[in-house]
């Protein structure tokens, strides 16, 4: 265990709060209506058939059901959440993909990753690497979509990306999960020189449970405990370059201290399932999983993007996170997006994330600023820059 995780056992006990009231949620007609069992809560079949294609946006904590509070925050928001693998369509035209390859030398269908790498290069040098980290809550989702989340980047024809697969909770229960993208990261380094990629400039990318993982890629590089024993690459290090986290969970034990739709120290919550057992009961198990323990000043940058008002992953995750890094002097830029929830995406997020990227790998511009930006603003795209 890291050496700062008897301070941050302390200072976590001294944080702990009870969990507040949830806020008042009023009755909407329209949830009623369709409310046919007077449950609580609607299932896809009670939805009208126009609505039901729209089921698992709303479902945002994936237990098969939506909760008022989840239909409300639907109606409230247009960046409400919905599996980001459906975002984009495709990878960009002009990309060289292979897919399913396995990087851990299992033949578990989980343990893979996709590669694509531009047909025409920017430049004759090997290339940058993005890694894509899908969410989830560690039980569900998939790789395959990966890389179109990527999209934006690998256009540019300045980055390679990879879309990595991990053992869900139900499978495995934690480390497993972190043992698995250290595998890749691993992986990518030992074949960086077949496909033309810099293993000194790999950056992760996740959402929600991608976002904690690429958090802990990004903040676990010198924890040998960390690494596992898969694959054959052991002479490799899983050391990232930088980090792109959106809306990740840092602290699994603070997580009930701000308003939410969800108990996350409950013994079903997707942390309690990742641990093997409710967070508040496991602290010990439940702070190695938390990438908070881990952060130290020889991290590497960190640019952090959060909706203010997330009430699945709370925004003050991302920002106790961002403000240990900025006490440690290591670069962090958070990003906040007031009024948007779980999920929160744009293409000026988009266009953010390359120049924190472009700043990293080819001395772009200067060092970006925190700021709180208006969700409306998410679709403006700025000027990118010519390099």
């Amino acid at each position: 265990m890291h050496k700062f995780t008897a301070l941050i056992v302390a200072a976590t006990c001294a944080l702990l709060t009870p969990q507040p009231a949830a806020q008042d949620v009023k009755p909407d007609r329209r949830f009623t209506a369709w409310d046919k069992n007077k449950d609580g809560r609607l299932t896809r079949g009670e939805l009208p058939k126009q609505e039901r294609k729209n089921f698992a946006r709303v479902d945002v904590d994936m237990d098969g059901f939506i909760s008022l509070a989840e239909h409300q925050a639907f109606r409230r928001s247009s960046s409400s959440p919905r599996p980001a693998q459906t975002r984009r369509a495709s990878v960009p035209k002009g990309m060289v993909t292979k897919t399913n390859i396995a990087y851990a030398g299992t033949d578990n269908p989980r343990q893979v990753l996709d590669l694509a790498v531009p047909k025409k290069r920017a430049h004759n040098n090997p290339l940058p690497v993005l890694v894509y980290i899908h969410g989830g809550a560690w039980r569900h989702g998939s790789k395959n979509g990966g890389l179109s989340q990527i999209a934006h980047f690998l256009e540019t024809s300045r980055y390679a990306g990879v879309s990595v697969g991990y053992r869900l909770s139900q499978e495995k229960i934690w480390p497993a999960q972190i043992h698995d993208c250290k595998a890749a990261i691993r992986w990518i380094k030992a074949n960086s020189k077949k496909y033309g990629l810099d293993p000194k400039r790999i950056a992760v990318c996740g959402h929600s449970a991608g976002g904690h993982l690429g958090a802990m890629l990004g903040l676990t590089g010198d924890q040998k405990e960390l690494e596992g024993k898969l694959g054959s690459h052991q002479d490799q290090n899983s050391q990232v370059a930088a980090v792109i986290d959106f809306f990740g969970p840092t602290q699994f034990l603070l997580m009930d201290s701000k308003p939410g739709t969800m108990v996350h120290d409950d013994p079903g919550s997707p942390e309690s399932q990742l641990v093997g057992g409710p967070i508040q009961s496991n602290k010990k198990k439940t702070l190695h999983a938390s990438p908070l323990t881990y952060a130290s000043k020889n991290d590497g940058p960190f640019l952090i993007i959060h909706g203010t008002t997330d009430m699945i992953v709370p925004c003050h995750q991302s920002e106790i996170l961002d403000a240990a890094l900025d006490k440690l002097g290591v670069e962090s830029t958070l990003i906040r997006v007031r009024g948007a929830g779980h999920g929160v995406h744009g293409r000026l997020l988009d266009e953010i994330g390359l120049s924190f990227l472009d700043r990293q790998f080819y001395r772009g511009k200067a060092r970006l600023a925190d700021k709180i930006i208006e969700r409306k603003d998410l679709t403006r795209a700025r000027k990118r820059d010519q390099r």
